[in-house]
């Protein structure tokens, strides 16, 4: 099975990491200290995100392992019919 030259999931790992730092830097630079606020609950965002992504990431993982056992499965009954 050929891997796929771009991967969605990881090009939306890596987009909702850097939108979420240059928010945190973005709230830093115009806010000051009141930011503290925003940039936390921009953090837990970015850990939902992230946390999100692994779980499709591993949900897609599992779903194509059992695809491949299942073909694997038929050819060899295939095999014994023959």
């Amino acid at each position: 099975m050929a891997k796929p030259t771009f991967d969605v999931l990881r090009a939306l790992a890596i987009a909702s990491q850097a939108l979420g730092f240059i928010t945190i830097i973005t709230l830093e630079t115009l806010m000051g200290d009141a930011a503290r606020f925003w940039q936390g609950w921009t953090l837990a965002l970015m850990v939902i995100a992230a946390l999100w992504i692994a779980l499709v990431r591993l949900y897609r993982r599992n779903k194509a392992r059992k695809t491949w056992v299942a073909r694997q499965r038929a050819a060899r009954e295939e095999e014994d019919e023959a």
